[in-house]
């Protein structure tokens, strides 16, 4: 009899604390700023598509670096809908979605006008909607495939944890480059 109430106490406790986390977890999400004061912010992300790695810069030094995966077809710049390829090249992240199919998404500017002239050329349609994003929110596989071999259409994938930090050190317009 004596040990339920401390049992109870503990589970009671622990779903407060879980609860209080979550709150605070998803204020900072819709308003990142709020961590401003205590994190610095990344003023442009690198991609590194053959080293498999995403970094964010301030004044051109390293805050962070994450792994990513890529489109199921990673080498070369992204020429049209449906080649399953990362593009490659200078962008900015416009567009934050918390309510994304995956945990969290930041909109890449693919295409620019470069990439829809270059598509156009050839009578294709260059695309678009390229995230940083984490992983399915529902998914099909165990959580190892997805974060051990490239599987998106385009995007570029992080692990959730990870994209946290992406979605709270990089304000919106922030530049990014992508690189082979």
């Amino acid at each position: 009899m004596t040990i339920r109430f401390p049992l109870l106490a503990l589970l009671v406790g622990l779903a407060s604390l879980l609860w209080h986390s979550a709150a605070a977890a998803d204020m900072l999400i819709r308003d990142p700023s709020a961590l401003a004061r205590s994190q610095p912010l990344a003023d442009e992300v690198l991609v590194i598509k053959s080293e498999r790695r995403l970094y964010l810069l301030r004044q051109g030094e390293v805050l962070r670096g994450f792994d990513v995966l890529l489109g199921g077809q990673p080498e070369g710049h992204k020429q049209r809908e449906g080649d399953l390829r990362t593009p490659e090249g200078r962008y900015l992240l416009d567009f934050r979605n918390r309510n994304s199919d995956f945990f969290l998404s930041i909109r890449v500017s693919y295409p620019n006008a470069e990439d829809r002239r270059r598509a156009a050329a050839r009578g294709w349609d260059p695309g678009g909607q390229i995230m940083i994003h984490g992983l399915p929110n529902e998914r099909r596989y165990p959580e190892h495939y997805y974060l051990s071999q490239d599987w998106t259409e385009g995007c570029i994938a992080v692990a959730d944890a990870d994209m946290i930090d992406i979605w709270l050190m990089t304000p919106e317009m922030t530049p990014i480059e992508i690189r082979p």
